[in-house]
């Protein structure tokens, strides 16, 4: 809690209060449904919603306390009203101070990029865990307050539940704190105001052009959270990837390098790999890892470089990440011993993350079994991406199930229209088309014959889909365990 006048005080811009200001605010919010008795409103105005048109509802519920643009004629005169012209600019200042600063008393990770975000954040804090040293998380899949662990419902929370989650990451003696950084958080203004100790670029690829519209912009976007770290802090990037050099053009913080192919501050390279695992060599070291995959092998390198970065044993660090799980739902394997069939999860929902996945399947598919996929794309968000989706998987497939994956409130027999276009004529016969997700993965496995290969993509962790505004239990691993291990 803290006092209305302590907040003032610190505002950048000329703002205007009407009512009492010895007042205490006992939480703030952006969505008018959490607000409680003596909690504080803030008002802005989105890209879908405008905060000021659920100002009254705030108050219903209990707040005594609102900032925002303009007040709206008929409320209450029993609130204080604090208003400037630009409220959204003051969020971070807002959120910093009600909080009490909590990303200047850890050290704060920002992971940002298309692919391997959650991953990265996920072993590193595992990394942690398995260390012995209290950690927060703030991925896709969970929030982490150490052991605690709450369910996640975006990429970045909004920006005064994250400030929130950093403060009480403080309050139970957390050191560090890693957490993803989407595009969308960047561009709205989530992250503002947070103090980063480092930032980690993965990969940048196709996505999220249905909100950026451009490849361009998509970029722009990723490099302006690096154009934000201070001079004392490290930016690391994948140099394999494009766009990894031009993430830390005008980057203030001292600028690190990882990658496979390019010279690099770290490097790697893969001597032997199975679906058991991979020998790599890092450095001057062996390693040995039961992930798989090449684009593991770069994200094992991200949290390697991050952890040199915070000078932590270098040898410690390689022995416990050996045996550092990944996040759910990525290259997840389910084996059917008897029959020889290898099932694989992955969140792969991009062209770029599904053509890695397909890849590493094809490198380490020793018995050459058919590679059968699943796939769907997403309702309701980037409808380009589609045609390259289905492109993708009938490339890299010798069988492809086209299906439904979060419809949203679209016609899942649409979003399938979409993505045929992506298959070419050669392609057609090895193409079927389920558009019940549950019978697409029956049917997958009952195509399948041994040493076959069955990669179900889309939605990993997930275990609800989407149809229309209700999420219905669904989880592709437990399907798959329930019938391919009958």
């Amino acid at each position: 809690m803290k006092k209305l006048q302590e907040i003032l005080d610190g505002f950048s811009t000329e703002i205007s209060v009407e009512g009492l200001t010895d007042i205490v605010l006992k939480e703030v919010h952006l969505d008018s449904r959490k607000v409680q008795s003596g909690d504080a409103f803030v008002a802005i105005r989105g890209s879908v919603a405008d905060g000021h048109d659920y100002i009254s509802s705030a108050i219903n519920n209990g707040a005594t306390i609102v900032f925002c643009q303009y007040i709206p004629d008929g409320l209450s005169t029993k609130v204080t009203f604090v208003t400037a012209d630009d409220i959204h600019k003051e969020l971070g200042y807002i959120a910093s101070s009600f909080y009490g600063c909590p990303d200047r008393k850890l050290q704060l990770i920002g992971v940002t990029g298309t692919n391997g975000k959650t991953t990265v954040a996920t072993m590193f804090f595992n990394l942690l865990q398995s260390m012995g040293i209290s950690c927060g998380l703030l991925s896709t899949v969970k929030i982490c307050i150490d052991d605690r662990v709450i369910p996640s419902e975006l990429t970045t929370p909004d920006i005064f539940s994250l400030y929130r989650y950093l403060s009480e990451m403080v309050d139970a003696q957390c050191a560090f704190a890693i957490m993803e950084v989407s595009s969308h958080s960047i561009h709205q203004d989530r992250i503002q105001g947070l103090q980063f100790a480092g930032g980690v670029f993965t990969n940048i690829s196709h996505d999220h052009l249905d909100y950026h519209k451009t490849f361009k912009e998509y970029i722009r976007t990723k490099k302006m959270f690096f154009d934000g770290l201070p001079k004392g802090a490290f930016a690391i990037t994948n140099v394999d990837d494009r766009n990894g050099e031009v993430m830390l053009q005008n980057c203030e913080a001292k600028k690190w390098s990882y990658a496979l192919k390019s010279v690099a501050d770290y490097k790697a390279k893969i001597l032997e790999h199975d679906f058991s695992g991979m020998h790599l060599q890092i450095g001057v070291h062996d390693f040995y890892t039961h992930l798989v995959g090449k684009f593991n092998v770069y994200n094992l390198l991200a949290v390697i470089a991050i952890a040199d970065q915070l000078d932590f044993d270098m040898m410690e660090v390689l022995t416990v990440l050996s045996n550092v799980k990944t996040a759910p739902g990525r290259f997840d394997l389910i084996r059917d011993v008897e029959n020889d069939v290898t099932a694989i999860v992955d969140y792969a929902h991009t062209p770029d993350a599904l053509e890695n996945v397909l890849k590493t399947i094809h490198q380490v598919n020793s018995n050459r079994g058919k590679i059968i996929t699943v796939v769907g794309a997403g309702g309701d968000r980037d409808k380009t991406k589609r045609p390259l989706m289905a492109k993708v998987a009938v490339n890299y497939s010798d069988q492809v199930i086209l299906t439904s994956d979060n419809p949203r409130t679209e016609n899942p027999e649409s979003i399938l229209d979409d993505m045929q276009t992506g298959v070419g004529v050669e392609h057609k016969k090895k193409v079927i088309r389920i558009s019940d997700r549950k019978s697409a993965i029956q049917t997958a496995i009952s195509i399948s014959n041994p040493s076959d290969v069955i990669l179900v993509a889309g939605k990993g962790h997930e275990d609800y889909q989407e149809i229309n505004g209700i999420k219905h239990p669904f989880d592709d691993k437990q399907i798959l365990q329930e019938f391919l291990l009958e």
